[in-house]
């Protein structure tokens, strides 16, 4: 199931709060957790092979942070793309179903149909 239908279905108000920054649970944000793990992950790695190249510990901190922050920009922009076009989808699919089950059975219906706006399975 998409992440974006699990986000709509899901509303528990006996869930624990996560943690918060300027008043916002970072858990609730979408993509959040994903870019910041494959931000940290991506910095150790790139940090730890410049450190074994150079054997320069500070110019390795430096390549590391800097991999960090440009990889988590990125995968987050890049999350963030897919979840909104994976949200679009969803809200046009049950405005799709909402006319399908409002005209169903109806001579409005039959036109839609014969236009190819619905389509019967």
């Amino acid at each position: 199931m998409d992440t974006v239908v699990k986000s709509m279905l899901e509303e528990d108000p006996d869930e624990k709060k996560g943690l918060t920054l300027f008043g916002r649970d970072l858990s609730k944000i979408p993509c959040f957790r994903e870019s910041f793990l494959y931000g940290i992950a991506s910095g150790i790695g790139v940090g730890v092979a410049s450190f074994l190249k150079t054997s320069k510990p500070f110019l390795s901190q430096h390549i590391g942070v800097g991999t960090f922050a440009i990889s988590t920009l990125v995968y987050w922009s890049y999350c963030r793309y897919e979840w909104s076009k994976q949200r679009f989808d969803a809200q046009l699919m049950q405005e799709a179903l909402k006319d399908k089950i409002r005209y169903e059975g109806t001579a409005v219906e039959k036109e839609l149909e014969q236009k190819g706006i619905l389509k019967t399975v």
